[in-house]
């Protein structure tokens, strides 16, 4: 457990604009991972092995991309007890995302907005990163590269960019993520679409061929999808996987409605929702994907995970992972060993530590 309880802190950094605050958090988990002072916020690793993606994972439970975009924390936030971790969204090129403010609390309902629009350092620094992670790895956790394109590149020549992104983090993944559905960058949820969805991942499953045979060994590549897909959309997608043998999807990234939140301070701003009101939202595309997917197809699920219990309602809608991201913000890492215990048919219906559950106000 935690040296120091999440309630503890987290008044302090709620008291900070919500950008400080993660940005303060993460370079404070850059500096002292791998140090004595790692205990500070370091939860044991729940056991539960699984098998998939051709990958042996720790546990069920892992960090959804977005929140260690530049890799910096692998090895910190692995010490949480993850069994993997996704880092991204990167981008061939360095960008600074859209103008700041840009992350917005929602206390009322558990949730965010983030309108950060693929914000990172670029490939170079990203895969420097990586390089230099070390011990997450070496207790065999699992490490997913989300990859992205450029806000400058014109959607017409996506495909170029995520190209350059396969190709340069394919050596350095277990499994890498093809982001298709942050709001944040103008057009690219129209990569969703039937034909313009066929033809990336066509070209990205052309390349991957190729570089299974330089590199001699099979990097899965799953793509993620956004929650506001009607039933026609999510059924066209999932025959597009499936015809592009892609190994596995990720469902979903934030949404853009705003039924749920209505008249709440922060509301009105533009950006990707995530938090509580997500999660019906996300549990309705993981159903729908799993009835048109069958049962044998890797699905993980994120989106709305505030407590073990909504871990267990992912398990239940037919994802065979489950991420977080937005509740370790709210209930702290404690979260995460009390959502692989809950998935655990060996440790479930153990007490939930008091601070791992991100409460109603």
């Amino acid at each position: 457990m935690a040296l120091i309880p999440y309630a503890l802190t987290r008044p302090f950094l709620f008291g900070l604009d919500a950008e400080r605050a993660h940005e303060l958090t993460l370079d404070s988990v850059a500096r002292w991972q791998n140090t004595p002072l790692q205990s500070l916020w370091s939860q044991p690793l729940v056991a539960d092995p699984v098998q998939l993606l051709g990958l042996s994972f720790g546990n069920r439970i892992g960090l959804a991309a977005g929140l260690d975009k530049n890799g910096r924390c692998i090895d910190g936030l692995g010490a949480m007890g993850f069994g993997f971790i996704e880092v991204g969204t990167v981008t061939p090129l360095a960008q600074p995302g859209n103008p700041r403010p840009r992350i917005f609390r929602l206390p009322q309902a558990g949730a965010l907005i983030n309108r950060l629009g693929f914000n990172n350092e670029g490939l170079d620094a990203f895969l420097a990163n990586v390089k230099r992670a070390h011990s997450f790895r070496a207790r065999g956790g699992v490490l997913g590269l989300n990859i992205g394109k450029n806000a400058a590149t014109p959607i017409e020549n996506a495909a170029s960019d995520y190209l350059i992104g396969l190709e340069a983090v394919y050596p350095h993944a277990d499994y890498i993520t093809v982001n298709i559905s942050s709001p944040n960058t103008k057009n690219l949820r129209e990569l969703q679409s039937d034909a313009a969805l066929d033809a990336l991942l066509g070209a990205l499953q052309e390349r991957r061929q190729q570089l299974i045979t330089r590199h001699r060994r099979s990097v899965p590549m799953l793509v993620k999808i956004a929650p506001d897909l009607d039933e026609t959309q999510i059924a066209l997608i999932a025959s597009t996987l499936q015809r592009n043998a892609i190994d596995g999807v990720i469902a979903t990234n934030t949404t853009i409605a705003r039924d749920a939140v209505q008249g709440l301070p922060h509301a009105g701003e533009t950006g990707g929702l995530s938090g509580r009101p997500v999660a019906e939202a996300s549990n309705r595309v993981i159903r729908a994907l799993r009835l048109a997917l069958g049962a044998g197809y890797p699905i993980i699920g994120v989106g709305g995970v505030m407590s073990a219990a909504d871990a267990r309602a992912k398990r239940q809608a037919g994802a065979d992972l489950v991420q977080i991201y937005t509740g370790l913000i709210y209930a702290g890492s404690g979260l995460v060993p009390a959502c692989a215990s809950r998935l655990n048919p060996a440790t479930r219906g153990l007490g939930i530590p008091r601070e791992a559950s991100a409460k109603r106000p």
